[in-house]
């Protein structure tokens, strides 16, 4: 059988079975197969090299042995047994020999690159386990991957060597595949666990750590808190630093959360019997700040 052609002399030319044979021979000849594609194969055998995997096309695939797996295999023809199919990312297209290189640990870490993003968008805490340290902070497990932590954004900044080992809870502050930079708070996951335990119309108890022409900042266990000047008393205030001091215990009820911005909003007029009491008898307020509360949450339909 011949497949024959024309020219454009209108002269023709044979063109054999083996001619097609030869053609599909040269190197140039692709079957598609391009570097990061997912494609499907067959584990056909072991050899020094590394494992072979039919894909279909025309030579053999060649799963390299540092490739199998993300983590450490003990037993590779247990975990990729003969006539095993299944899913390969291709990490080098055809060579001259038309064999075309494999990997399953990459294909791995693309999907985990995969779920890390969509942990990210979704602003999900998540653990991760500390494996080192260095001057700036720790290194961590991150699904097998590793990621940091800068020294700043850890609860305990001081004995990095004591978290070795240790699970932390953290949110991330970078996620970037391209650069391979994960970099991840465990503050801000305190943060936002501390968040979810607030509610508007709580009473809350904390420590003065600023005070300023606008507002009065309150520590509460890690997260910061604003007495905003125009929320401390129904009595126009003139200077807070005659009120409040750094480093002094303060109740106020909470009046407004902003999650997104992690910003609570704090008020102590609502505790007051008469406009100006903060003024004139705050440490009374502040004894019976409970019952205060309990009654402005009655009274008060946006505490409620």
């Amino acid at each position: 059988m011949n497949l024959e052609s024309t020219g454009s002399q209108g002269s023709k030319k044979s063109f054999t079975m083996d001619d097609f044979a030869k053609a599909l021979e040269q190197p140039q000849y692709s079957y598609g197969f391009q570097k990061g594609q997912i494609v499907t194969g067959k584990v056909y055998s072991y050899e020094s090299e590394g494992i072979y995997i039919d894909i279909g096309g025309k030579s053999l695939a060649l799963l390299p042995f540092q490739e199998v797996s993300l983590g450490v295999t003990q037993d590779l023809s247990e975990a990729i047994p003969l006539q095993l199919e299944r899913e390969f990312l291709i990490i080098r297209e055809q060579d001259a020999d038309g064999e075309v290189l494999l990997s399953i640990k990459q294909l791995e870490i693309n999907q985990i690159w995969e779920k890390l993003t969509e942990l990210e968008k979704a602003g999900q805490s998540f653990p991760v386990q500390v494996i080192g340290t260095n001057k700036g902070g720790v290194t961590v497990d991150v699904q097998s991957l590793r990621g940091f932590i800068p020294r700043s954004h850890l609860m305990v900044k001081d004995d990095l060597e004591s978290l070795i080992d240790q699970v932390l809870t953290v949110n991330f502050l970078e996620l970037n595949q391209e650069k391979k930079k994960i970099v991840m708070s465990q503050r801000l996951a305190a943060q936002s666990a501390g968040f979810s335990k607030l509610a508007v119309g709580q009473l809350l108890e904390g420590t003065i750590v600023g005070v300023k022409p606008f507002g009065v900042f309150i520590d509460l266990e890690g997260l910061t808190g604003l007495l905003h000047i125009t929320q401390v008393s129904q009595k126009r205030i003139d200077s807070l630093s005659t009120i409040f001091a750094q480093g002094n215990l303060v109740k106020a009820m909470i009046v407004d959360l902003d999650e997104g911005k992690k910003r609570i909003s704090l008020s102590t007029k609502v505790l007051e019997n008469y406009p100006g009491e903060m003024l004139e008898k705050i440490d009374e307020v502040m004894e019976s700040a409970d019952a205060r509360a309990e009654r402005a949450r009655k009274i008060l339909p946006q505490l409620q």
